[in-house]
């Protein structure tokens, strides 16, 4: 809000008086509201790292622009929560929604997140997975079977046990040769 106006917060929103360019304020359904690039600009402020990739993966899934540095169009917030992990734990940083072929070029399933070099496929299973779990299981076996190794994980993996994670996917990078040495968390 411009100073000088009167506006409260409440439960669901929160005010905040400062002086913007113009080029910051845009409409929406008629009203006046901030861009996305000052929004995305003072969230960056206000909420935690990882909440604020997961904003900015979704924006760059939106075609919105990109405002940060490891943003990828992933399309879920878990499997943002998931690569951050990784890259916090100092592991390469992977591929995401990459679309996997076999030896013939059949396409055989996307992969939430992809270590090429390893073959590793690395998937977040959500809430509708067991929706899905006939689906999911005929696409795990078309990927075993053409030469892919496959993680997967869960929500309570990634918070109750996110050193397991990082265990479990260092050692695969390990075995495929590919993995960096054990590193101190970063970030």
């Amino acid at each position: 809000m411009p100073f000088g106006t009167w506006a409260r917060s409440r439960a669901s929103l929160r005010v905040r008086h400062c002086k913007l360019a113009s080029s910051e304020i845009v409409r929406v359904r008629g009203r006046r509201a901030t861009s996305i690039a000052r929004t995305m600009r003072d969230l960056s402020r206000r909420v935690s790292r990882v909440e604020f990739l997961v904003l900015a993966d979704a924006a760059l899934r939106l075609d919105l622009g990109r405002f940060d540095e490891l943003a990828e169009p992933a399309e879920s917030p878990m499997e943002t929560r998931l690569r951050l992990l990784l890259l916090q734990a100092g592991l390469p940083r992977p591929e995401v929604q990459t679309k996997l072929h076999d030896s013939h070029g059949r396409f055989v399933g996307r992969a939430d997140l992809y270590y090429p070099a390893a073959r590793l496929v690395i998937e977040y299973d959500g809430a509708n997975h067991r929706d899905r779990l006939v689906e999911d299981n005929r696409r795990q076996n078309a990927l075993l079977a053409a030469g892919f190794t496959i993680l997967r994980y869960t929500a309570s993996d990634i918070h109750q046990r996110p050193e397991a994670v990082v265990t479990q996917v260092r050692q695969a990078l390990r075995a495929s040769g590919t993995a960096p040495p054990a590193a101190a968390a970063s970030g």
